[in-house]
């Protein structure tokens, strides 16, 4: 409820300290997924700072605020020309990898202009696909990787291409094990059968090209390789922006201009947005724009050299760990570990190591892929890798004597059987109680139970559950 005459704001800043004593720090490394952290506060503070200044400027009307153009020509040009573009590359400023995403299959599906198009993508390519294929009306094919190396197979991916193809997908690198796939093999085949190939570098785009000014060797992924015609590269990862910074590219004018939107039929003022959203603040935008120009490219080289260090020593020290192996070869600082240990559960080792104070994301099995657990290390890793394993070695050693968690007998053919539409929300509130999920719980949730159980559960059923969880964890309580 909203106080008559409003609140003091020092009690609302205090309010909000409190409220975020429960959160994950996003300094200092200890969380290995969502934050990027270059261990140097003054750019933090700086991109802060910035962001403020663009807090109440509007994206929504260029004419408005020339300012914000300015401001992307800037960052835009700054990444085509390291990511294989020139000058004249274009592109557009997003509020991260999902709306770039977005805009790039819809740039293909309307300049295709097939009946029923389809977007070709490896089963490794990130779930913001299937978003943009939901929400665009495209109809998304999955292929399989190959399951030593888990990168995309090109035999493959040209054998699921048809008349209806407005688009292929790459990774560099896909998210769950941290491999480039074959960009130039897979753009070739798409070329040559005239379809658009979209790199998501999402993740890598700002790191891959300052990893190769280091001698590391990076495979060809960007807009030089023949074929390319799109990528998202996002800010806001290895860029160490604020949150809400990406860059979509293109290889060319006509092709972005299929990502915009107008609208002129309405009697009131004409819209022409070239991003999903209509208003935006411009904070983001200004927070990337000074984070990019104040580590500048020896600061990105530095970083980028240190978190694949940071990656290295960890795949080194992996292996003197009973229990653990990593999955493939990472081209860069991304790490997925699995059990090679049946009393191993990787789930459990996820929660113990939440127990010495280190967030270790868990990735549930996929066919041919185990169950295992993912690390991103960014720039600030290097220093508190040693920690990190130390953690992994207590956690898994913990894990081993816990045991794999037990799931109560019946529990996977209940939910795997359940009408969801048919539970009410107390009825919803008990089933996660029956799995150790506390809504009303103090501190962390223990998540070894819910991971297992969504574990042995198909992909169809894991959704429709995780979208009951998300409903009732924002449902307002009495």
């Amino acid at each position: 409820m909203l106080a008559e005459d409003g609140r003091d704001s020092a009690d609302l800043l205090a309010e909000l300290a409190r409220l975020k004593e429960a959160d994950l720090p996003v300094r200092g490394g200890k969380v290995t997924a969502y934050v990027y952290d270059t261990g140097r506060p003054e750019v933090h503070e700086l991109a802060a700072r910035a962001y403020l200044e663009m807090l109440e400027v509007n994206g929504l009307d260029p004419t408005a605020f020339p300012s914000i153009v300015a401001l992307e020509k800037d960052v835009v040009g700054t990444v085509a020309a390291k990511l294989g573009g020139g000058p004249g590359t274009p592109g557009i400023f997003t509020s991260g990898g999902t709306e770039s995403i977005m805009l790039a299959v819809k740039a293909a599906r309307d300049a295709r202009g097939v009946e029923r198009p389809q977007v070709v993508v490896p089963v490794t390519a990130h779930p913001a696909f299937h978003k943009a294929a939901h929400y665009l009306g495209v109809e998304l094919v999955t292929v399989p990787v190959d399951t030593a190396t888990f990168r995309a197979d090109p035999a493959a991916m040209e054998a699921a291409l048809t008349d209806r193809t407005v688009l292929v997908v790459v990774s560099a690198p896909s998210y769950p094990q941290g491999v480039v796939d074959p960009v130039p093999e897979i753009a070739a085949l798409a070329a040559a059968r005239g379809v658009p190939c979209h790199v998501d570098a999402c993740v890598g785009g700002w790191l891959l090209p300052w990893l190769r000014d280091t001698g590391h060797p990076v495979p060809p992924f960007d807009l030089s390789v023949p074929g390319v015609t799109s990528l998202s590269c996002d800010l806001h990862k290895y860029g160490y922006a604020p949150k809400g910074a990406s860059v979509v590219l293109f290889a060319d004018e006509a092709l972005r201009r299929h990502a915009y939107f107008a609208s002129a039929a309405w009697p009131g003022y004409t819209i022409i947005n070239s991003t999903v959203q209509s208003s935006k603040g411009a904070g983001p935008l200004g927070g990337a724009w000074a984070t990019l120009h104040a580590i500048g490219a020896a600061g990105y080289r530095d970083l980028a050299a240190h978190a694949v260090a940071a990656a290295r020593r960890l795949i080194e020290g992996v292996a003197d760990i009973p229990g653990l192996r990593v999955l493939g070869t990472p081209d860069a600082s991304l790490v997925a570990l699995a059990s090679d240990d049946p009393r191993l559960d990787v789930f459990v080792l996820s929660d113990k190591a939440r127990g010495h104070g280190w967030f270790i994301q868990p990735q549930l099995s996929f066919p041919g892929i185990p169950a295992n657990v993912h690390l991103t290390l960014t720039g600030v890793s290097l220093q508190g890798v040693d920690a990190l394993l130390d953690v992994l070695a207590k956690a898994a050693a913990e894990a081993i004597a816990a045991g794999p968690v037990e799931i109560p007998d019946g529990l996977v053919d209940l939910l795997g059987g359940l009408d969801l539409g048919t539970v009410d929300d107390a009825g919803f509130t008990e089933l996660l109680g029956a799995v150790g999920a506390d809504l009303d719980g103090d501190g962390p949730m223990e998540m070894g139970m819910v991971n297992a159980v969504l574990d042995a559960l198909p992909a169809e059923t894991r959704e429709a559950l995780l979208i009951r969880f998300l409903s009732a964890l924002y449902r307002t309580r009495a």
